[in-house]
């Protein structure tokens, strides 16, 4: 039995539902999952109109009423968003309350294994907050939907898998977010994490935090103080650590498959690099959730939404990891 994948359609006026549209054009996603975009269908309708793809919309109002053949789209319908009042690439407190709502939905299913995994289009975070979000982004609201206290994100592109220490928060306070005990969790994620993805022993490398890793203690007291300590302790548990790595060479290291992963300790720090190597291919996974979820590495993209220009594939991969995971999981409970 395939998984069932529930696909947020994102801000409605992003490129969140062409983006979709071009993706489920895919015949290799069906064979992977059932994919179910928790969304509007109207919005989607517009979207293959967008995108010239010869497929149709099925609106649901139960996932068990799916068709989840190719061809077809099966969308559980909110109807929450009004298409007169619509306008592609412009941020919009309708299209934000509607994009909570997607995730809300899709969270409840997932808990009640009406979907077996989540993978969600971009969120605009000027119109979430507009429509009343507390957090910045999905990392957070996945956090607070599921009660879960310690989340980092995953970014993967080809041999490079990176982990986050700190994710949304200003720069000036990522230092004081970086302690033995924060990298030492992130290190252990990693870890947990690979072995799910089928790596049984994994090397994971941890990129410092200032120039040089501080070149000895010239630049700063963090490696010193915080990160070699995590590392050490890591090495002691049984996990595979190296670091901390000065962060201008880590990533290329990773990339020639010298490391399974690379855990950094900053937003920017693990994203850049990432973005670089695979800009359209990225996909983003927030680990420590009790439930399954993948995204796409971009963002809703409001200067070329309604062009039907957006690269699908950073979708196309997020919906088959989704797959992969959730087959592992499955197969772990028979």
């Amino acid at each position: 039995m395939k998984p069932i994948v529930g696909i947020t359609m994102g801000d409605a006026a992003g490129i969140g539902p062409e983006v979709i549209a071009k993706a489920l054009a895919h015949r290799e996603v069906y064979d992977v999952c059932s994919p179910l975009v928790v969304g509007d269908a109207s919005v989607m309708k517009n979207a293959l109109r967008i995108v010239k793809k010869d497929l149709s919309v099925q609106s649901l109002d139960d996932p068990a009423k799916g068709k989840y053949q190719f061809g077809t789209i099966d969308v559980l319908d909110l109807h929450n968003i009004d298409a007169s009042k619509l306008q592609i690439g412009k941020v919009q407190m309708m299209a934000g309350k509607a994009a909570l709502e997607y995730i809300e939905t899709a969270v409840k299913l997932t808990q009640q294994n009406k979907i077996n995994a989540l993978c969600t289009a971009s969120i605009n975070k000027e119109a979430i907050k507009l429509a009343g979000a507390k957090v910045p982004g999905h990392t957070e609201i996945l956090a607070n939907l599921t009660n879960t206290k310690e989340v980092t994100m995953l970014l993967i592109s080809g041999n490079i898998r990176v982990f986050h220490v700190t994710i949304h928060v200003p720069l000036s306070k990522v230092s004081s977010l970086i302690t033995k005990e924060s990298v030492l969790k992130t290190i252990k994620l990693a870890y947990d994490s690979l072995r799910t993805l089928g790596i049984s022993d994994p090397k994971i490398a941890v990129a410092g935090l200032n120039p040089h890793a501080s070149d000895g203690g010239l630049f700063g007291p963090e490696e010193k103080e915080k990160i070699t300590p995590a590392v050490e302790a890591a090495n002691k548990e049984g996990m595979k650590a190296y670091g901390p790595i000065p962060p201008d060479t880590v990533f290329v290291r990773a990339n020639k498959g010298e490391f399974d992963a690379v855990v950094a300790m900053y937003h920017d720090q693990g994203h850049i690099p990432i973005k670089l190597l695979a800009f359209e291919s990225g996909v983003n996974v927030t680990i420590g959730l009790p439930i399954i979820r993948t995204s796409v590495d971009h963002g809703t993209a409001f200067d070329i939404a309604g062009k039907g220009i957006a690269d699908e594939l950073s979708m196309v991969e997020a919906i088959k990891l989704a797959a992969k995971m959730a087959g592992v999981k499955m197969a772990s409970k028979r």
